[in-house]
């Protein structure tokens, strides 16, 4: 197959749907030579903030002269940004290569009713990938929960990571962050390394310490509150933290979390300080309250949740973001009233779509959402439409905000 082909493979795996298990994936790579146990891991999971948090402690790995992995989801303008190899996307034929490789094991399988969902084959094609590129480390960013996730294969990661947690997936992870939090720590293993922050929740906390206290690890609880901010901007924060000075270019107060998590897990693993403030003044991601464009100000960010919602909010404010106009679009099966009730009263006017995935809200529905907290609503068909529209038409003072969905940034993107 090549890039494309493999692409569309991986796609039409999507129609198995969402199968917590670890059984199938295991029997996939064991057929592939279990790459994953070939090389040292970091494991992330988290509510919000698992990304940024993984690419910073792969970008410190890097910096210290590690060849690093990372596996990250959802991509948002390529599908190779899930794969990444040195910080590059992961090249599009080599990729192809295994998956090629994963298929053939895939088909194997099948012929005993053993059917690999979509996020298993891309998870057994990434630690293909990573092994077979030479990759002496690998930052592996947790799909959906934790304890059933394809990615807990890992049997013993240098590091655990678990950031935030908050309500999200419930009807599959549970309906309290007790429950949620209980998924997400199926991750820890015995003897782990585990790095959280003291901004969870009490009722997280509790349920952390509680497996990290069963399973004999060693759990290291950052304080965020200790990181005093010198400079921030817009574009970005410079702080403190333990008498050292980082800078991040990625923008919310809640980065600030995420740096300090990043940097103690560095720490953990025998990252150097030089190679850790390197590693996260060069992070940067795509449409996490990314500003793309100044005249007028552009700013796109995929989160879709409350948690994401909230932080955006307190972004906007933060920075006396003015004169927005919105452009979103989200998922059915998320919490769209929160969310809308976050972020649009602080617009002059909304335009709503409906994103390209089978799990999509109509955009004509968000509408009557967002109209019960803005004047100035409509709905537009065509995403890429509605986002030409509003840059055309918005004044140089205007902020253009695209949010609520990585499926939306896609398909304008």
């Amino acid at each position: 197959m090549n890039y494309t082909q493999s692409v569309e493979y991986i796609h039409s795996l999507l129609a198995f749907g969402i199968k917590p298990g670890l059984e199938r994936i295991r029997m996939l790579l064991k057929f592939l030579g279990d790459p994953q146990d070939k090389i040292k891991t970091v494991h992330v999971a988290g509510t919000n903030g698992k990304g940024s948090t993984s690419t910073m402690i792969a970008n410190a790995l890097i910096c210290d002269g590690h060849k690093t992995g990372l596996f990250v989801s959802p991509y948002v303008i390529s599908f190779c940004e899930r794969i990444q190899i040195d910080g590059k996307n992961v090249d599009g034929e080599f990729l192809a290569q295994r998956v090629t490789k994963v298929r053939e094991k895939i088909e194997e399988l099948n012929k005993n009713n053993i059917i690999i969902t979509e996020f298993e084959a891309i998870t057994a094609a990434a630690f293909l990938c990573f092994y077979e590129s030479g990759c002496d480390c690998a930052v592996i960013e947790v799909g959906l929960g934790g304890r059933f996730d394809a990615t807990n294969v890992l049997k013993a990661p240098e590091t655990v990571v678990i950031t935030s947690i908050s309500l999200d997936h419930t009807a599959i992870l549970g309906d309290t962050v007790s429950k949620i939090a209980f998924e997400k720590c199926g991750i820890i293993k015995n003897g782990s390394k585990v790095i959280t922050s003291l901004n969870q929740t009490d009722d997280a906390i509790m349920v952390i310490e509680q497996t990290v206290s069963e399973r004999g690890g060693k759990l290291i609880k950052t304080d965020p509150q200790r990181a005093k901010i010198i400079s921030e901007s817009i574009l970005g924060t410079e702080f403190l933290y333990n008498e050292e000075k980082y800078k991040i270019t990625l923008a919310g107060e809640h980065q600030i979390e995420n740096a300090v998590n990043a940097i103690e897990a560095a720490k953990a693993i025998g990252v150097s300080s030089k190679a850790i403030k390197d590693g996260i003044s060069k992070t940067r991601m795509t449409a996490r309250m990314e500003i793309i464009g100044n005249d007028p100000l552009v700013i796109r960010d995929g989160g879709h949740n409350e948690g994401c919602s909230l932080a955006l909010r307190n972004y906007l404010l933060k920075n006396n973001v003015k004169n927005i106009r919105l452009l979103i679009g989200m998922m059915a099966d998320k919490d769209t009233e929160s969310y809308i009730k976050n972020i649009v009263p602080l617009c002059k006017s909304v335009m709503t779509v409906t994103p390209s995935n089978p799990r999509a809200m109509d955009g004509k529905d968000l509408m009557k959402i967002a109209q019960k907290y803005c004047d100035n609503c409509e709905f537009i068909s065509d995403p890429k439409e509605a986002y030409d529209r509003l840059i055309l038409t918005s004044e140089k003072d205007d902020t253009v905000l695209v949010c609520g969905s990585f499926y939306l940034i896609s398909d304008i993107f």
